[in-house]
């Protein structure tokens, strides 16, 4: 049985993530903060044990910082000590306040990058190693349409842009270490997480019911269909794809063209 570790594992996409894995048969080591992070209504990890024990399965669950390194090398150190290798991990730990540059102090830029980019970094860093000496791994960031750049969104869209770049170029890195490393893009708007109902002051109802242009499916794209994504990457199935961007609804509308100045009658 392999053995996943999930940053942001605890709360969201993250949560859908960890159940979606662990149904699958994974062990699964799923960490993050659980007091409510800026912009999110990601708070503690009872809505993942009660999914958990309804769907007849569970995951480790660990408070940790992915921020802090000491941190993630503790939660690296109870994977191997528990489960004895790491096969997978996915990188999903996020936090996106809006604002632009003039709106976004540095201490929030610099933890919006700490959180996003380093915590990436971080992980991929502490993990690495092992997979390397196990002869292979697989790796999955998730990213966002903000890194293709978004209005409102600078320091977000500044450290998605960030997991693309990292991300291929560990692909080519270790491309000879049979590590595969990927990203997978949650899109085309709608879709329910902790950090996008708390961008809407943490109304659920409200953010529901603003338009979406959602998926081909003919319906915003939810946590599962992200988590789906994750596994395929994750999975035997995907053994010769690194150094790709999987996108889980829909792209040409992540972003989309500034509209027209409004126009405002003189006074």
């Amino acid at each position: 049985m392999k053995t996943i570790i999930v940053s942001g594992g605890t709360f969201g996409l993250g949560q859908s993530i960890t159940v979606e894995l662990a149904q699958r048969g994974y062990h699964v080591v799923a960490f993050g903060l659980m007091q409510p992070q800026v912009s999110s209504t990601a708070q503690g990890a009872d809505s993942l044990r009660a999914e958990l024990a309804a769907c007849r399965c569970s995951a480790d669950i660990l408070e940790a910082d992915v921020a802090d390194a000491l941190a993630v090398e503790r939660v690296v150190e109870h994977a191997l000590l528990r489960h004895g290798a790491i096969h997978g991990l996915v990188n999903n730990a996020a936090i996106g306040p809006l604002g632009t540059v003039l709106e976004t102090d540095e201490a929030l830029f610099e933890r919006i990058l700490a959180v996003n980019l380093k915590g990436t970094y971080l992980a991929s860093r502490a993990v690495l190693p092992h997979m390397i000496r196990a002869g292979g791994g697989a790796i999955v960031n998730i990213g966002s349409g903000a890194g293709y750049g978004k209005p409102n969104m600078a320091a977000y869209s500044a450290s998605k842009a960030g997991i693309l770049g990292l991300s291929m170029a560990m692909a080519y890195d270790h491309f000879h270490d049979h590590v595969r490393v990927n990203v997978a893009i949650p899109g085309g708007g709608g879709i329910v997480s902790g950090m996008s109902v708390g961008r809407m002051g943490g109304d659920t109802q409200a953010f529901v019911k603003k338009p979406a242009v959602g998926t081909v499916a003919g319906r915003p794209a939810t946590g599962r269909d992200l988590a789906r994504a994750v596994a395929f990457l994750l999975g035997d199935e995907s053994e010769a794809i690194t150094g790709t961007v999987i996108d889980v609804g829909c792209f040409a509308h992540q972003g989309g063209p500034i509209g027209l100045k409004p126009f405002r009658e003189s006074t």
